[in-house]
């Protein structure tokens, strides 16, 4: 039922977004040391949410694929930033950076599911 409510589907794809970009920050950090290591990021969710769009498919056995959890597709990005002499271009500064954003992300679809949620409550009569 929730999953024709567009709002909800939005946040619900920002929260896949952002737990995968924190899964990225993780593996940047835990490979600062390694030498010729690139920094990963994603593309921005404004950027991938809409852009590949496609209908879901329907699975009707466990090893069928449904599709990307956003609409888009995990675009990771070469982050960037300055190599230092090993070939590694992690900046654990700029990794603090990104987890902050991605907290950010996280925080504003919890914000926007709650408030749906309490609208369709109050819609049925309801106050939570």
């Amino acid at each position: 039922m929730f999953d024709r409510i567009d709002t909800l589907r939005m946040a619900s794809s920002l929260t896949a977004h952002a737990q995968t970009r924190q899964k990225l920050i993780a593996q940047n950090v835990a490979n600062a040391d390694t030498p010729g290591f690139k920094s990963q990021d994603l593309a921005r969710f404004s950027e991938t949410y809409r852009s590949g769009v496609t209908t879901e498919l329907r699975a009707t056995r466990p090893g069928h694929v449904t599709g990307i959890s956003w609409g888009g597709q995990n675009r990771e990005i070469d982050a960037g930033g300055e190599p230092a002499p090993n070939g590694n271009s992690v900046s654990i500064e700029d990794e603090m950076i990104r987890v902050a954003q991605a907290k950010k992300e996280f925080d504003l679809s919890l914000a926007v599911t709650r408030a749906s949620l309490s609208m369709i409550r109050t819609s049925l009569g309801r106050r939570a």
